[in-house]
């Protein structure tokens, strides 16, 4: 059989998937994949260096098709942080859903925690960047000469959060994933009370205040 020649990298990326599920396992190598999806071996690497970069890219595709649908609409751009990341949730879970197969294959197939971290690196990057584009950390009072630590804070817990209820969801066997679809609810909002928390607002403003009237004021 004639050989793919000329396939795109989205082209590549199906074939991937399609693989994985079918064969209810990951291809051993490039050579092997290449040769049972009768794909040119240069044309594969033109796009990808090797499998890892090619499972990393896919999940980093269906968070970017997530928040392009959702860049479409104008509600979306309207909401506030909050409702942008819960949105974002509901969307790129539900591109999960559709492919399951693949994703629980390819993350079940992670043999520790370490290596599906890897799998998701890409993804990480790209949520991380989002949740910047969110401003979070204007929400939370700035704390002179933290803002950079508070950012990092707040940039991994968000990940980690994405992370767990990602493990939440391969072990979801609710109807429809509505166990999942609470889980995302409840924690994006419980996020928000405690970083929006007025009370402690207050109560590093005070910190502030009793730090520069005690110990600058003997510093000086």
């Amino acid at each position: 059989m004639t050989k793919k020649k000329n396939t795109s990298k989205l082209d590549i990326l199906t074939l991937y998937m399609d693989f994985v599920v079918e064969n209810n396992e990951k291809p051993a190598d490039v050579e092997d994949f290449c040769e049972q999806t009768k794909l040119e071996k240069d044309n594969f690497y033109v796009h990808f260096k090797s499998l890892k970069s090619v499972e990393k890219t896919v999940f980093k595709e269906l968070f970017k098709n997530s928040l392009e649908v959702l860049n479409e609409s104008e509600e979306f751009v309207s909401f506030d942080g909050k409702n942008k990341l819960i949105s974002l949730y509901f969307t790129f879970f539900e591109n999960l859903n559709l492919n399951r197969e693949y994703v629980v294959i390819a993350l079940k197939g992670c043999k520790n925690q370490l290596k599906s971290f890897g799998v998701l690196s890409g993804l990480k990057k790209n949520f991380i960047a989002f949740i910047d584009h969110l401003d979070v950390s204007e929400s939370i009072l700035p704390i002179e000469g933290l803002e950079k630590i508070q950012k990092k804070i707040i940039n991994q817990s968000s990940w980690l959060q994405l992370y767990l209820t990602i493990q939440f969801w391969l072990e979801d066997t609710s109807e429809d994933f509505e166990k999942t679809d609470i889980l995302i609810e409840k924690s994006i909002n419980t996020s928000f009370e405690l970083i929006e928390n007025k009370f402690l607002k207050n109560a590093f403003d005070l910190g502030k205040f009793v730090y520069k009237e005690k110990f600058q004021k003997k510093a000086n």
